[in-house]
């Protein structure tokens, strides 16, 4: 819970002069530190004020907080769109003014070429006054070169600022808002969304703020780069635009197809990363029924059809990068065939200056003008969406508490009826009434399913009411059923933002029983509880949770069945001291099914569906008789079926799919032999998660081969090298002849001169050059789109490949894994890293071959026409080539540390959705809302640099290229008299296309390089330790096993290879099948039967003996109901119900029930045994309880202890002795229980061994070969 680091660096930025901010050298001393080591955490600048996330939130907030009062009072839906306009034009206009003088310069180069092309067309070496001019448009043309250098990179740096602004905005108002949902908008969203929103729409803002002054800039361009065609080659140059024109439709239309299909490609995504969420979140379930297959298959049917999505929307991305590589070839040829036709004579500056305003007008025309719509219209889907999660429904803040909470505490609640859905016609609770004053306790029982939970929640407000007085006075402290515990200490989620008062703290710890597990943490409450609270057992979560409320010193408590994660002994301990003693002068509400504890209680409220049956003391209930009795049976039956306590070892696993503490006996008291048993051992199985590897330095050569490999074999990847280098060779090509036909016709005009001063222009044969010169756009036409469409169906097809091999070896992985890495790493590979191979990575990887290529075409011609251009260009490659790998040192980390910095945040989001109730409970929001600030400003802090430094890489690459630019137009006025004009307009116009594209390569090559960490990250989990093969060659016969008999013969088992032993030199009969209430999304028929084995009609058998019929009855779609994100909208009771019907409807030979009626009143408990005995009368049985009743009647009890088998033997034989370990169990329990206890065991031990009583028909051997119920009890002492 701690905010990410104290101590930070000052932005240097804050600082920065001018010029340093021109040219970002504020940075140097952040490079200097990357290339000599790695860069951490610590190394990063603090970020900027502005930019913060509470500041960009709070403000945006505002606005729309604005705009949602003003559209109730218009009675229209609210639009986002309006409070993100009105908060950030201002700012975003004034950065309109780069983006106009840069696309200003642009349009002006082109005539300065045109001015030095044209010296060389009429060379007259004596005419000074001509070279001098020619020297002054070649500085102006130098000058426009390196402003553009500077001003570009200012620009997109204060524009991707302002998406990352708009982007930490929205995230501060999406988790403000999932910290307010009621629990009706929560139905209708699931956490997978709502970390879909964070991670994936989120990111549009990134990108869209880039591009959308293209959309007026563009347009503008066109027009004025139209204008200075006319001038220069007249009408012929609107064939030319028209191309342009027809393609920006065209491109709009494709983009508008590719939205389409992104938009579904999104569901299935999201379908498949919910299925994913689900299958390593019950993995442990899916690998005990050996289900592995058919979720397999399941998710391989999902990713089938998300693949031919990402197909077909790669593809229309291949067009369109393909029609952005010919667009200019195109247009240049159709204005000049429409030019000479129209019987003009081609000349170098007019060819040149032509193809270079082209070139310039065609980036805005057919990249940056349809990407400004694209992404526009990408954002405005992304807006929809967050802004359909804002306006969800929020809870309704009405218990506004008293400060001074001394006088009149209070709770009082009339006639209260509520809905969880108000489509169900029955009330979730009906016409309540009660009131607790300070110092009473009031017990809430009812069977499962009654509405204790519900009861709760309608007083904390969670479940709307709907008629009714509910009148709640005073701070409340709440208790969850299913423990909640956040990443942070143990002693940070006791305090939870409360100051530590050492007195204070020691005793809430005693009377929450923790003292003694503190003790046995390595680093005590100061031990970092991993995501799902991975370190701590279930019990002692129960504890840390009852201690968190304990600690707050509320008035109002609020206790949802906190003594059923524990045993016997510690649930006693906590009744007495914690609940008793320790919250004597509150008010407490206790939901229980610990009927024990009543006679204790003020009052006593009996619910069942809902509604009140009972409400009044403990005597009273006595002696009126009330449906006291089916709930109860008499009393002293109660007392004896009774016995507190339940399992602590394995309700953790049910809960939270983390493994549970190693401790089988975490509790108070240790032995009472002490000494004589070894001490438990003391760390921990899992302690705080091991740190998410970050690959360092280069990738590895070999991870490209593999990823090739994936995609293709050998021989289509040669073909495709082969296209590449073609379609570049015909691009170079139909320049080159253009320059040599100017070149040609000029020779004949200079001859012409001669013949008697007639000035005649004699033509060339038009045919045949314009033929050529068609032939060769057809071919670069052609060559470029059959190679864009064959490197998406390559690479496309290495992540479908990749994916499956990552999810095969994860079915495969043990375990152990599941419980190593937290679900939110495991599922991040899922999401982002597959989603970067499908999506980004063959895009990137394209557009840097097609970069390269160009960029080896650009210098291959001007070292063609100027061979000395050799000389600067050796020195400019090897800065560069230093330049590259120095950035890099720093940029690597960068990038890795900002993949580091973004998980904490998704985290954050959905460990707050587990806990909301309890944040809410203690009004924790706003210091929940202070951290997500802080994991974002972390975030910030690394995507900050990430952009600055590459715009300093960027800058320089930029210089780089102007210097060449520079060398080539003074060097050619140098050579003046060994240069054609064609040539020197062919080198020059090609060196002014480097400019952006050369710097554009460069980062494409590191971007290709960061994208390759997404497929290490992949590879890596597609070579994972396999567990044994899912079939073995020796295949038991198939009605094995028959009996059900198990050995274990000395046998030491320990969690993993360096865990300690839980098991120690055990010899006994038995074996496994866990049943955890675990549901999956889906239909109820799924969970029981996800296979479609069984009728309908068994399976609503199955319901009715697990006492289900009814509640599934009653849901509106029976048994085709959809269930919530893991059955949520079950209780927990209920859950365990359900997973029982699927063991019977399995009629496995062995079955072990591990606390099967942890969460269950005792009438229910009580429907289970009977339910179990008859179902699984001829199989064994093994349960893991610690409710004595349940399991005094088994033929064989097991007793362990730290690991070790203490006593095994029938439960009357092992009573007779005096010193035994469970008749001490059994006495603990009270003199009236005790003896109750004992009688039953005594009747059990005689009908059995004495076989003239045969029980139920079943034969009775020697009670060694049919282990027919044995019963594991994990003891306490």
């Amino acid at each position: 819970m701690e905010a990410p680091r104290p101590k930070e660096k000052p932005n240097p930025l804050r600082a920065a002069n001018f010029c340093s901010r021109l040219f970002f050298w504020w940075l140097n001393p952040l490079f200097v530190t990357g290339h000599k080591r790695k860069l951490e955490e610590d190394d990063m600048y603090k970020v900027l004020a502005e930019d913060s996330s509470e500041r960009v939130g709070e403000e945006l907030q505002w606005y729309w907080d604005k705009e949602v009062q003003k559209a109730k009072k218009e009675a229209r839906t609210p639009h986002l769109t309006k409070a993100i306009i009105l908060c950030y034009w201002k700012s975003y206009l004034a950065l309109g003014l780069f983006t106009l003088i840069e696309e200003t310069l642009k349009v002006i180069q082109p005539v300065f070429l045109g001015k030095i092309i044209n010296y060389f067309e009429f060379f007259d070496p004596l005419d000074t006054a001509a070279l001098n001019f020619a020297y002054g448009y070649a500085a102006a043309l130098s000058v426009c070169t390196l402003i553009l250098a500077i001003t570009h990179h200012l620009y997109f740096y204060h524009v991707l600022r302002a998406g990352m602004k708009l982007r930490v905005a929205m995230c501060h108002m999406i988790y403000r808002k999932a910290l307010r949902l009621s629990n009706t908008a929560l139905g209708k969203t699931t956490t997978g969304q709502i970390v879909n929103l964070l991670s994936n729409d989120v990111n549009k803002f990134d990108q869209v703020t880039i591009f959308l002054h293209f959309l007026w800039a563009g347009p503008l361009q066109a027009i004025a780069v139209t204008v200075l065609l006319w001038i220069e080659i007249g009408p012929s140059c609107l064939a030319g635009m028209a191309i342009l024109i027809i393609l920006l439709p065209l491109q709009t239309c494709i983009g508008r197809l590719f939205s389409s299909l992104r938009s579904r490609t999104a569901a299935l995504t999201d379908i498949r990363i919910r299925t994913m969420n689900e299958v390593i979140a019950g993995m442990r379930i899916i690998k005990m029924y050996a289900w592995e297959k058919s979720f397999s298959e399941l998710v391989s049917s999902i990713r089938r059809k998300e693949i031919s999505m990402v197909l077909k929307s790669s593809y229309l991305r291949g067009l369109n990068l393909a029609s952005f590589f010919v667009a200019s070839k195109i247009t240049v040829f159709m204005t000049f065939m429409t030019y000479v036709l129209l019987g003009n004579v081609i000349s170098a500056s007019r060819v040149f200056v032509a193809v270079s305003l082209y070139g310039a007008v065609r980036l805005t025309v057919t990249l940056f003008f349809p990407a400004a719509v694209e992404k526009a219209s990408e954002a405005m889907i992304s807006i929809r969406r967050i802004k359909n999660f804002l306006i969800l429904d929020e809870v309704s803040q009405f218990n506004l508490q008293l400060e001074n909470s001394n006088e009149n505490v209070l709770l009082h609640v009339q006639d209260l009826t509520c809905y969880w859905d108000k489509s169900l016609e029955i009330p979730t609770l009906q016409q309540l009434s009660f009131t607790v004053r300070p110092g009473e306790l009031l017990a809430v029982i009812g069977p499962v399913g009654a509405g204790k939970s519900s009861l709760l929640s309608a007083v904390l407000g969670e479940l709307p009411k709907v008629k009714g007085l509910m009148d709640v006075r005073g701070r409340i402290a709440y208790v969850s059923q299913q423990p909640w515990v956040f990443p942070g200490t143990v002693r940070s989620n006791i305090l939870f933002g409360r100051e530590y008062e050492k007195e204070k703290y020691e005793k809430v710890l005693k009377v929450c029983a923790l003292k003694k597990d503190m003790g046995l943490l390595e680093d005590g409450d100061l031990t970092v509880i991993g995501d799902h609270g991975a370190t701590l057992s279930g019990g002692q979560k129960a504890r840390v949770n009852l201690a968190r409320a304990v600690y707050q010193d509320a008035d109002i408590y609020l206790l949802d069945d906190p003594l059923s994660a524990v045993d016997a002994e510690v649930s006693r301990h906590l009744f007495e001291k914690c609940i008793y003693q320790a919250l004597h002068q509150k008010i407490s509400i206790l939901v229980t099914h610990q009927l024990q504890y009543l006679h204790a209680v003020n009052q006593i409220l009996i619910l069942k569906e809902g509604k009140m049956v009972g409400k009044g003391t403990y005597s009273e209930f006595l002696s009126s008789g009330i449906d006291f009795a089916s709930l109860l049976k008499k009393n002293e039956e109660v007392e004896q079926s009774l016995i507190p306590g339940i399992s602590t070892m394995k309700l953790a696993r049910n809960r939270t799919f983390s493994q549970s503490s190693v401790w089988s006996q975490d509790s108070l008291a240790q032995s009472q032999k002490d000494g004589a048993v070894e001490q438990p051992p003391t760390e921990p199985l899992v302690t705080a998660l091991p740190e998410e590897s970050r690959s360092e330095g280069k990738i590895n050569f070999k991870i490209y081969r593999k990823y090739f490999a994936a995609g293709a074999n050998y021989f289509v990847i040669f073909i495709l090298l082969l296209l590449n280098i073609l379609a570049q060779v015909a691009y170079v090509l139909q320049d080159w002849w253009l320059s040599y036909w100017s070149n040609q016709q000029e020779k004949l005009n200079v001859t012409s001169h001669g013949n008697n001063g007639i000035n005649e222009t004699r033509h060339l044969d038009l045919s045949l050059y314009l033929g050529i010169y068609a032939g060769l756009t057809m071919a670069t036409v052609l060559f470029g789109i059959v190679r864009s469409l064959l490197v998406f169906t390559v690479f496309v097809n290495a992540g479908q490949t990749l994916h499956n091999k990552m999810f095969q070896s994860l079915l495969k992985a043990p375990v152990l894994f599941f419980d190593r890495n937290p679900i939110g790493r495991i599922l991040n590979r899922f999401s982002k890293d597959i989603g970067h191979l499908d999506d980004l990575l063959p895009l990137t990887i394209l557009d840097f071959i097609q970069t390269l290529l160009q960029i080896f075409g650009v210098v291959a011609v001007a070292v063609a026409v100027i061979p000395w251009i050799l000389i600067p260009l050796v020195p400019l490659c090897i800065l560069f080539i230093f330049l590259r790998r120095y950035f890099l040192d720093t940029a690597r980390d960068i990038k890795r540390l900002e993949s580091t910095t973004r998980s904490p945040v998704f985290s954050h989001l959905s460990t707050s959705l587990q806990g909301l109730w309890t944040i809410r409970a203690f009004k924790a929001e706003q210091r929940f809302q202070e951290l997500f600030d802080a994991h974002q400003d972390l975030h910030s802090e690394a995507w900050f640099l990430f952009l600055t430094t590459s715009r300093w890489f960027a800058v320089r690459l930029d210089a780089i290229c102007a210097i060449f630019v520079i060398v080539i137009a003074f060097g050619s006025l140098l050579l003046a008299k060994t240069l054609d004009a064609g040539q020197v307009g062919l080198a020059l116009s090609y060196a002014i296309t480097l400019m952006g594209m050369f710097q554009w390569g460069v980062r494409q090559s590191a971007e290709v390089e960061n994208l390759m960490i997404s497929v290490e990250r992949v590879m890596e989990y597609t070579e994972l330790e396999k567990e044994a093969p899912w079939e073995s060659n020796k295949r038991p016969p198939a009605e094995w096993p028959s009996q059900g008999v198990i050995a274990f013969e000395n046998v030491n088992f320990t969690y993993s290879l360096d865990g300690p032993l839980v098991l120690r030199h055990l010899s006994v009969l038995i074996k496994s099948k866990e049943k955890e209430p675990i549901l999956f999304t889906g239909t109820m028929r799924k969970n029981l039967d996800p296979f479609n084995e069984y009728t309908d009609e068994e399976l609503w058998n199955v319901l009715e003996e697990v006492q289900l019929k009814e509640a599934v009855e009653e849901l509106p779609d029976k048994m085709e109901t959809q269930l919530a994100e893991s059955g949520s909208n079950f209780s927990v009771g209920q859950r365990q119900l359900v997973c029982l019907a699927r063991a019977i409807l399995k009629k496995n030979q062995i079955l072990i029930i591990d606390e099967a009626t942890a969460n269950v009143d005792p009438r229910t408990d009580e429907l289970i045994q009977k339910t179990i005995r008859e179902k699984f009368a001829q199989c064994t049985v093994l349960t893991i309880a610690h409710r004595l009743n349940t399991i005094i009647d088994s033929d064989k009890i097991m007793v362990l202890d730290a690991g070790r088998l203490k006593e095994y033997n029938e439960p009357y034989i092992l009573l007779q002795e005096k010193e035994s370990l469970f008749y001490k169990m059994v006495q603990q329990v009270g003199k009236a229980e005790a003896a109750a206890l004992i009688e039953t065991a005594k009747q059990v031990y005689f009908s059995k061994n004495y076989p003239e009583v045969i029980q139920n028909g079943q034969v009775t051997d020697s009670s060694e070969d049919a282990a027919s119920g044995l019963i594991i009890y994990e003891t306490a002492l």
